[in-house]
């Protein structure tokens, strides 16, 4: 029986198997637990960084995740049902953001679609 993933676990699954992976697709749970811990250590860098009076740490960190936020965020539109062309919305300003957060929310697509099988669905 597989046991549930744990919060950080997602992150992780990101970070380490799926960094540049942008075929398949992504649940809300990692995609947003990816979001949750990117946003946590990149505050607490930031407060380092500001302790010591440079922006390095954050700097290097914000290059690091690019890839791997940029690949979870084109296959949590795959999920939906959309292409990862869709993050492209997102440099409209304000209205752009707001419809992207609304896809990005959205649950999955219930059935296999073009992007891959539901990762929903427990396969035996």
């Amino acid at each position: 029986m597989n046991a549930q993933p744990q919060p950080f676990d997602y992150y992780l699954d990101v970070m380490k198997n799926k960094f540049a992976q942008f075929t398949g697709r992504a649940r809300r749970s990692e995609y947003w637990y990816f979001v949750l811990f990117n946003l946590l250590i990149g505050l607490g860098l930031v407060m380092i960084d500001a302790f010591m009076g440079t922006a390095f740490l954050n700097m290097i960190y914000s290059l690091l995740v690019i890839v791997p936020g940029l690949a979870v965020s084109v296959r949590r539109l795959h999920d939906t049902g959309r292409s990862g062309w869709w993050l492209l919305i997102g440099l409209v300003p304000i209205i752009g953001m707001i419809i992207l957060i609304v896809f990005l929310v959205q649950d999955s697509h219930p059935y296999d679609n073009q992007y891959g099988p539901n990762p929903k669905v427990v396969r035996v």
